[in-house]
């Protein structure tokens, strides 16, 4: 039987080349992995046949490539594979079948990769609990009662469970990076146009807040190469970006002693939980401590209350949209359907809205662009907590902590991140394993880097790795 856990995807991608596995091995052993692992509801759909058949093609010399005969998983949202089920999370298109590929189903697939499922996600992808109607709450494999995170649950899961070694996700205000906090792995949330996308019918609409697709793996190698393969200029996407050259593999090399690191414990913007800030905070000393340059960096942003105003506008003006583009295209009636009362309550965000409203929210939102930059004057890349918190329950009604360190929050979704700045900012950034808090649980940090800086937050995230290696540090399950 093979391994998953074993070896990473470059490895198995060259054993398969080099005839030493096949890729049968690898997809039955992905598969049995996912039957053995239900209990995450990580998946939403799983496709045994067409695993089995796709492996069957790629050891008939039919793919090849940098990701050849790997196991992959792509999140239930935007990540479409066409024939397959793409329900977005929502009980009403549960029978939803997707007409076409997304532009990174098509790259991986012509990469070599063979896609086993659709993983997980929140309604519509709307907050960071993956919870909803159709399939339930998929909890980090670190704790059955405490949430994998979200809205990229679903593939973080599947990740930290040994089920594949690469998958999708996506990201408007942590989707990728909070989920890759709560399991131990990475999520890298690129700058917008790196990783192309085409949103229906408003190719747009990524822009505000910045909403990008991005790669989730165990290792900062592994997530790197998936980079490799997902970026790159695609002109049905009018953000995407001609990118020349990537270096993002040999970023994973860079030594340890080249990095300056700006680090800051909490933003100087919201409170941070001991448990979450000793554990970065070890983290860092420990880059130091094998040779990264780190200053502690005070960050100039407008105040929680303001900046949070201007994210949580923004972002409800963007679901507003969506969940009318998805009545219109898909005949979804939100007033009707079977609708969990934390989307109606992302939707109404908007209500009352004028679009000047939202424009005026670009004025904390660039105040927060200068600070990030000032921030990282003089450094590589600027490391903060993920979460404020560690795993929270798993259930949309559990809720959010509502005091953190002794101070009271509101217990909503923004006080448990410091990820969603970097949405409106644009940085490109990735949640790394930090550690492990004293009861278990996961911790990550984030590492943010400057617009296109991707190789940056890569060669720190690698450089981490190296002083903190948790690829050995997975549940059972």
């Amino acid at each position: 039987m093979v391994n998953l856990t074993g070896r990473t995807a470059t490895a198995l991608a060259a054993a398969v080349r080099e005839g030493e596995l096949s890729a049968a091995d690898l997809a039955s052993a992905s598969l049995d992995r996912i039957d053995a692992t239900t209990d995450l509801n990580a998946y939403v759909t799983v496709l045994d046949s067409a695993a089995r058949e796709r492996a069957a093609a790629i050891d008939d010399g039919e793919a090849s490539g940098p990701l050849a005969g790997v196991p992959v998983a792509i999140k239930d949202l935007r990540s479409r594979k066409a024939g397959v089920r793409n329900t977005m999370g929502l009980a009403a298109l549960s029978d939803n079948i997707a007409e076409s590929d997304a532009i990174v189903t098509e790259r991986l697939e012509a990469a070599g990769a063979n896609i086993v499922g659709t993983t997980n996600t929140p309604a519509l992808g709307h907050t960071i609990k993956t919870d909803n109607r159709l399939v339930g709450a998929t909890p980090t494999p670190f704790d059955e009662n405490r949430s994998a995170g979200g809205s990229s649950g679903g593939s973080a899961a599947a990740l930290a469970a040994g089920t594949v070694r690469l998958a999708t996700g996506s990201d408007i205000g942590g989707s990728l990076r909070v989920p890759a906090s709560c399991c131990n792995v990475i999520g890298l949330k690129p700058t917008l146009g790196v990783v192309p996308e085409r949103g229906g019918t408003d190719a747009f609409s990524p822009n505000s807040p910045f909403f990008v697709g991005g790669p989730m793996a165990r290792t900062a190698e592994e997530t790197a190469l998936g980079l490799s393969v997902l970026a790159g200029h695609d002109s049905r996407d009018p953000y995407s970006v001609p990118l020349g050259e990537t270096e993002y593999l040999a970023a994973t090399e860079r030594p340890t002693e080249s990095l300056s690191v700006a680090y800051s414990p909490d933003l100087d913007l919201q409170p941070v939980a001991p448990a979450v800030r000793e554990t970065v905070g070890k983290a860092v000393s420990d880059l130091e401590a094998a040779g990264a340059a780190v200053e502690t960096t005070a960050v100039s942003l407008p105040p929680y209350e303001e900046l949070s105003m201007a994210y949580v506008t923004q972002v409800g003006a963007f679901f507003a949209a969506f969940a009318q583009q998805v009545e219109a295209e898909y005949g979804v009636d939100f007033e009707t359907a079977d609708i969990e009362p934390t989307v109606e309550a992302t939707i109404s965000l908007a209500d009352g809205l004028e679009a000047s409203d939202e424009r005026k929210q670009n004025v904390p939102r660039t105040a927060a662009y200068d600070g990030i930059e000032a921030a990282l004057a003089g450094h590589d890349v600027l490391i903060t907590p993920t979460l404020t918190v560690p795993p929270y329950g798993k259930r949309l009604a559990d809720g959010y902590p509502t005091e953190i360190d002794g101070e009271t929050v509101r217990g909503v979704p923004t006080d448990a991140m410091l990820t969603w700045v970097f949405n409106l900012t644009g940085h490109p950034a990735a949640s790394v394993p930090a550690g492990f808090t004293d009861d278990g649980l996961p911790v990550g940090l984030q590492v943010v880097g400057r617009r296109f800086g991707e190789a940056d937050v890569l060669a720190a995230a690698a450089a981490l790795q190296r002083v903190r290696p948790w690829t050995d540090a997975y549940p059972d399950h």
